[in-house]
């Protein structure tokens, strides 16, 4: 099974410590985020995980965990790094543009840029963030990313409805249907100068533009890093379908502190709820939370992959 640390969280840049605690420990708990009383027991060990793939924008701290995570890690792994052309009044947490760069090409040194992918996401428009802007400072992004990664995931912005009204306040806005097409088209070519490959999946648009054979978690991907053979997303041939292969998610909802205005995972634009973040203990088997009276927790079943031909060229 492939592990996903975290769609729902920065887990490399704000927990590390906790996650490394929990592969030495062998297993972490997870609460359903929609059937509350139900947590499950995931099994981290290397009879149960095939590959782990690492969501962040900014991994500082794994890289300064690296030597324990080598160590206590039952898998290969692989980090999906967003970097995007906005500033502090849409990331309002993150570091300077600059610092990250430096960063991402000193991540793709130590794993080299197989392990390290490039994402674009999520594309939104309003003020200075015109489609000019994303196509000079994309551009910018992959000359210097230039072999420190071999491939970027695009998505444009879904306007859920509990961001709509601060995106409304900041005048901002997702891409329209009608010119997503080109703007991915265009990103596309910009990349493949600099031998760095657009794709991306959930979106008609992507499909349209011929750059969505792959997923963000992607099962060729997985292969080439795991050597295991993973499922794509179930109706994966649909236009517009998810196609990440099959994962399970060991973050936990509110709880992110880098203060993006378009995420869906926390309710206000600051960031993660306070009162969930003041029960952070790196020694919790689960993430800012705990097993509370009449939970019922579970043990997840996982089971290893199928291993990958072995390939001559």
């Amino acid at each position: 099974m492939i592990v996903s640390a975290s769609r729902r969280t920065d887990v490399p840049r704000f927990f590390m410590d906790w996650f490394v605690n929990r592969l030495e420990a062998g297993y972490v708990l997870v609460r359903n985020p929609v059937r509350r009383d139900l947590v499950s027991r995931v099994p981290l060990d290397a009879g149960s995980v095939d590959c782990i793939a690492f969501w962040t924008k900014d991994p500082r701290p794994l890289l300064a965990l690296r030597s324990r995570l080598e160590r206590a890690v039952p898998c290969p792994y692989f980090v999906q790094f967003t970097l995007n052309a906005y500033g502090a009044d849409v990331e309002a947490g993150l570091p300077r543009k600059a610092r990250l760069v430096e960063v991402f090409q000193e991540l793709a040194h130590v794993l080299g840029p197989e392990r390290v992918v490039w994402r674009y996401s999520p594309i939104l428009l309003g003020g200075s963030y015109d489609v000019e802007h994303h196509l000079r400072y994309f551009e910018t992004f992959a000359r210097t990313l230039e072999g420190s990664t071999r491939r970027c995931r695009l998505s444009f912005l879904d306007v859920y409805r509990k961001i709509a009204p601060r995106m409304e306040a900041l005048g901002l806005s997702g891409v329209p249907d009608a010119e997503k097409r080109a703007l991915a088209q265009r990103l596309a070519e910009i990349a493949a100068g600099f031998g760095i490959e657009v794709g991306g999946c959930g979106d008609p648009a992507l499909d349209e533009a011929g750059l969505a054979g792959e997923g963000c978690i992607d099962a060729a991907h997985v292969e080439q890093v795991a050597g295991v053979v993973a499922a794509r997303g179930r109706g994966s041939r649909r236009q517009g379908a998810c196609r990440c292969a099959p994962s399970v998610d060991v973050g936990s909802y509110d709880t992110c502190a880098n203060g993006c205005v378009y995420c869906y995972a926390n309710p206000g634009a600051s960031g993660g709820a306070p009162w969930r973040l003041s029960r952070y203990d790196p020694e919790a088997p689960m993430l800012c939370d705990e097993v509370r009276p009449g939970d019922t927790v579970a043990e997840r079943s996982l089971h290893l992959l199928p291993k990958a031909a072995e390939r001559l060229f």
